[in-house]
């Protein structure tokens, strides 16, 4: 039998909870009203424009941008559709990559300064600089938890 939460952890669950499900939500409502994209077609266009050559292997880009190689795929099929990436046979030969075309390029780069808003705004405004060391920290310390294939209590 595996018992109750206790006050601290449902505090603890809540609030990651909360944060997972409305910042990404308001990031998307923000970047769609805007620029027509959504955070996570933003963060495939941010990592591509970031990347040697402006291009990434699809199954590096999926892990990059904490996405699912079945989302990568439909995303990286908007983003040919509106002319913002192309796919390409990868450089080291077997699987594909997606490439950031020009005006790709442009978009993340129109994009990013209202990002960047939205992310002080929402999110790293709300605290205080030891506040930002110590949610990076817990923040990479759960990453590095979840990394490691530690999910569930059979574990």
């Amino acid at each position: 039998m595996i018992d109750e939460l206790d006050s601290v952890e449902r505090r603890a669950w809540s609030a990651v909870l909360t944060l997972a499900m409305r910042v990404p939500g308001a990031l998307d409502s923000r970047l769609q009203r805007e620029f027509g994209v959504t955070h996570f077609e933003y963060r495939v266009l941010a990592l591509l424009r970031e990347a040697p050559e402006h291009r990434m292997r699809l199954s590096t880009l999926a892990a990059r941008g904490h996405g699912s190689i079945s989302r990568l795929s439909h995303v990286v099929s908007k983003l040919e559709r509106v002319g913002w990436a192309r796919r390409a046979t990868a450089a080291a030969g077997r699987g594909v990559d997606a490439v950031l075309t020009e005006s790709g390029l442009a978009k993340v780069v129109e994009v990013t300064p209202e990002y960047l808003v939205a992310v002080r705004t929402l999110v790293l405004d709300g605290l205080d600089e030891p506040q930002m060391v110590e949610l990076a920290a817990l923040g990479e310390r759960l990453s590095r938890h979840l990394g490691d294939g530690q999910t569930g209590p059979e574990q």
